[in-house]
């Protein structure tokens, strides 16, 4: 005999779920709300980078990545509407992006959008505004890992020093805990026009807690800060001479689960904010940038924003159009978009504004 309470019960447990999947996340009322949400990547929105067209402000371009095994690039105007003559597609995995500009290549400087492509170990290089290749196919790092995890690419950040070397920051999925999780390269001209890149050190310490994808490098006051999930936000001279001696941990506590995100708003070369995002609570915790010591990072305030799960972000300071007089601020929401917001709307009275 058939138990019919039982089998009414399992369809009302089904249907549960299936509401509770399909739903769309709420989102808090006190929230931010963004100023444009990108159109959708084909497959897995996850870090973005803003690029400043130093001619036109109002030609400036976003790009973020979409992280699949198909995956691409892709290249977003300032209302979130994507540019496809500028859009990549065909990258393997593509993680995290970053730009620097003025690398100089084959006698003139280039600006360049740098992502990590996961499945093949390598770094993907592109010029700045035309997205054209420059790498050769790529420029391999971890070489001489063993594991697959451990040349696992996710992470990178781009420092450019006081004599205009630019210099890639990358992370993986795992590596070790007592320094060398990530790893430091030089980008430069190899003599003859093409891109190479050089290892000049391997440092950072990890919690072993989850994993370390978010980078930041903030040039002005030579740092480099990441995520080590779970556990808070580390920071290390970004100049491979200065060593690698840690300087501060901080965000230890407060945060829902994972430490994602990094981006630094310059109110000043020297003052200014470090937004981490608390991905989980889907709002973005912020710290002083600048102290009396390099360990001086306090809780300055905590801004709920529109994302959800919100992984990689990004932030300039520079007034673009009238949109974004005081800057814009994007970061990646878990529906295959990304979100634009204007710094004023997320400072409201308790940040500055540039």
């Amino acid at each position: 005999m058939h138990n019919f309470k039982s089998i009414a019960f399992l369809t009302a447990s089904v249907m549960l779920t299936l509401t509770a999947c399909t739903q769309k996340p709420v989102v808090d009322a006190t929230a931010v709300k963004p100023r444009y949400v990108t159109e959708p990547v084909q497959f897995d929105s996850d870090d973005p980078a803003i690029w400043v067209n130093p001619v036109n402000p109002a030609q400036s371009l976003v790009i973020g990545t979409d992280k699949d095994e198909n995956g691409g690039l892709y290249v977003f105007d300032l209302k979130g509407k994507i540019i496809k003559e500028k859009t990549i597609s065909g990258l393997k995995r593509p993680n995290n992006v970053d730009i620097a500009y003025g690398l100089m290549l084959g006698g003139k400087k280039v600006d360049i959008a740098v992502t990590t492509e996961r499945m093949t170990h390598k770094l993907r290089i592109f010029s700045l505004p035309d997205m054209k290749a420059i790498d050769n196919g790529g420029i391999p790092v971890f070489e001489g890992e063993t594991g697959e995890m451990f040349r696992d690419l996710m992470g990178i950040a781009l420092y450019t020093n006081p004599q205009g070397q630019i210099y890639a920051i990358a992370g993986r999925k795992t590596g070790p805990k007592d320094g060398g999780y990530l790893w430091q390269y030089l980008l430069e001209d190899d003599g003859s026009g093409k891109l190479k890149a050089t290892l000049k050190r391997k440092f950072g310490k990890y919690s072993g807690k989850k994993e370390i994808e978010a980078i930041a490098v903030d040039n002005e006051l030579g740092y480099i800060y990441y995520s080590d999930e779970q556990f808070g936000v580390r920071k290390y001279y970004a100049e491979p001479s200065k060593g690698n001696e840690e300087l501060a941990v901080f965000a230890k506590t407060g945060f829902k689960e994972d430490h994602e995100g990094i981006s630094i708003y310059k109110t000043t070369d020297s003052t200014g904010y470090i937004l981490v995002s608390d991905q989980s609570a889907n709002q973005f915790q912020v710290f002083n940038r600048e102290g009396k010591t390099p360990a001086d990072h306090h809780l300055v305030t905590i801004v709920k924003t529109s994302t959800n799960n919100s992984d990689g972000s990004d932030v300039v300071a520079i007034p673009l159009n009238d949109d974004f007089k005081h800057g814009l601020f994007v970061a990646m929401s878990d529906n295959k978009t990304f979100q634009y917001y204007r710094w004023e709307d997320l400072a409201g009275k308790k940040l500055k504004i540039r």
